[in-house]
């Protein structure tokens, strides 16, 4: 025989109270998901917690550079040939003046060969035409002197005739025959004077015609030496020879690079910097390199104002002493000064700027035992710090490590 069941019944207190608790808990879950206000379990041990401080500031940026000559000549072909001889290897240390290789070039050769030959039939035709001027000269001076001579003894017997013809020892017509030989003899002289001179400027100007030719032509001569003289590759100044590109029996075009010789007397560092600072970079900017524990001064002196890719290039020099054992190519990471030095708050770098944008910190409570979020402004940067503007003191104490695990979390419980 089956027992009827009966159904248990809620008070309607019981009721009250349970829908009341489920309102309770929904509305505490919502205010935990809706308010911002989570918290998150953070090991001391897996997080960066750091000291803000009040000290010198510096603005600097990083940068990379490359170990270069002070002075670096280039080496191109003066004249274009073919590489006959080789007096050195790549690497070598040079003297000025010491040949590095010779070319041959038979076209050159030739001209050379056909400009001496012009000059020499030159100067033998400026001698064949100074000979004959002087001879000619010669010629006109004894002319002047037959002249002269006439015009002596013309006036010689014209004075005698005058006197003898006051006397009535002569006639007339011999005294008049003396005294238009006389006259006759003085337009002569005149005539005899003018030739002469004219002569002789004529000579002179032909001998500064034929002097300025021959100078020219010689000046031509020299050049086409010097040109055939280039074909021996010298070094320009004291270095050692680098980047050396010619093999006996290569062909090399006029202006082609053939290597360079490398100043060792001193080095220069080539920068590059990003062209958001190009405004900010200037001759004179001192930067600092710590090269085998000790730290040296570097200086930009050339600012390189083209940009490529995004970069531009500075030349810089060491400051006093340059770091024993540096070698040409070497790499050096240098901090560059784009400020002077100031009292500032300081925090340091960390990953916690990708996630706030400096926006904001988490800054420790002072029992060490949570972190929460506060508000800041960061201004300029170095290397190592952020200059603080506001929202945090001296002494306080911050997480600088990556927030990318704590999502929204608004405070961090540090165990």
């Amino acid at each position: 025989m089956d027992v009827p069941i009966e159904k248990k019944k809620f008070s309607k207190s019981k009721i009250a109270i349970l829908v009341g608790g489920l309102a309770i808990l929904s509305l505490i879950i919502f205010v935990i998901l809706n308010s911002g206000g989570s918290k998150l379990n953070v090991e001391k041990e897996r997080v960066s917690i750091n000291v803000v401080k009040k000290d010198v500031f510096q603005e600097n940026i990083p940068v990379n550079g490359i170990v270069l000559p002070i002075t670096t000549i280039y080496l191109d072909a003066l004249e274009g040939g073919r590489v006959e001889e080789k007096f050195v290897e790549d690497g070598a240390m040079m003297k000025k003046g010491e040949p590095i290789l010779r070319l041959s070039n038979t076209d050159l050769e030739l001209s050379l060969v056909n400009q001496e030959t012009s000059v020499y039939n030159l100067l033998t035709q400026m001698q064949i035409s100074q000979n004959a001027a002087r001879q000619n000269t010669i010629t006109k001076l004894n002319q002047f002197t037959d002249v002269e001579n006439s015009l002596t003894e013309a006036k010689r017997v014209y004075e005698l005739n005058k006197k003898l013809y006051k006397k009535g020892a002569i006639g007339r017509q011999d005294y008049e025959s003396s005294e238009n030989n006389y006259a006759y003899q003085k337009q002569r002289m005149q005539l005899a004077k003018q030739v002469l001179s004219q002569d002789s400027v004529s000579t002179k100007q032909e001998v500064n015609q034929a002097r300025s030719s021959y100078t020219r032509t010689q000046s031509a001569l020299e050049l086409m030496r010097k040109k055939v003289g280039d074909l021996v590759v010298r070094a320009p100044i004291d270095g050692q020879l680098t980047a050396l590109d010619a093999e006996i029996g290569q062909s090399k075009s006029k202006g082609e690079r053939l290597g360079q010789i490398d100043v060792l007397s001193g080095y220069k560092v080539r920068v590059d910097i990003d062209e958001h600072y190009i405004s900010r970079i200037y001759n004179g900017q001192r930067g600092i390199v710590t090269f085998n524990n000790e730290t040296y001064t570097l200086v930009i002196k050339k600012v390189f104002t083209q940009v490529n890719n995004g970069r531009f290039q500075v030349d810089m020099q060491f400051e006093g002493n340059v770091p024993e054992g540096i070698r040409r190519g070497q790499n050096l990471q240098i901090r560059v000064a784009l400020s002077a030095e100031k009292q500032a708050f300081l925090v340091p770098k960390g990953g916690f700027f990708q996630k706030t944008g400096g926006n904001w910190i988490f800054k420790i409570s002072e029992d060490g035992n949570t972190a929460y979020k506060v508000n800041i402004r960061l201004g300029s940067q170095n290397t190592e710090y952020y200059e603080l503007i506001e929202g945090l003191n001296a002494g306080d104490k911050v997480i600088t490590s990556s927030y990318d695990s704590y999502g929204d979390t608004e405070e961090l419980i540090l165990k």
